[in-house]
């Protein structure tokens, strides 16, 4: 059994063992249903994993730089 408090503005923390079974990380979806004396938690869509490699997580407003670029033609005079 897992027991948290309820903060003052109403929030939760779920145990990370649950979250793990679930597959909630930052970004899920959760929906409430209540059902009679109680709440359950349902998953609606997991939000997708943070990659281990961190690629694709930097964001810039700059064009992308072709894959034929090189870097030696900057060097030349």
């Amino acid at each position: 059994m897992n027991i948290t408090s309820v903060t003052s503005k109403g929030q939760v923390t779920i145990p990370q063992s649950i979250r793990k079974q679930l597959g909630i990380c930052q970004g899920s979806r959760i929906e409430f249903v209540l059902l009679g004396d109680h709440a359950e938690l349902r998953v609606v869509n997991p939000a997708r994993a943070i990659r281990s490699d961190g690629f694709g997580m930097l964001k810039t407003k700059r064009a992308a730089i072709p894959a034929d670029f090189d870097v030696a033609e900057l060097l030349k005079p």
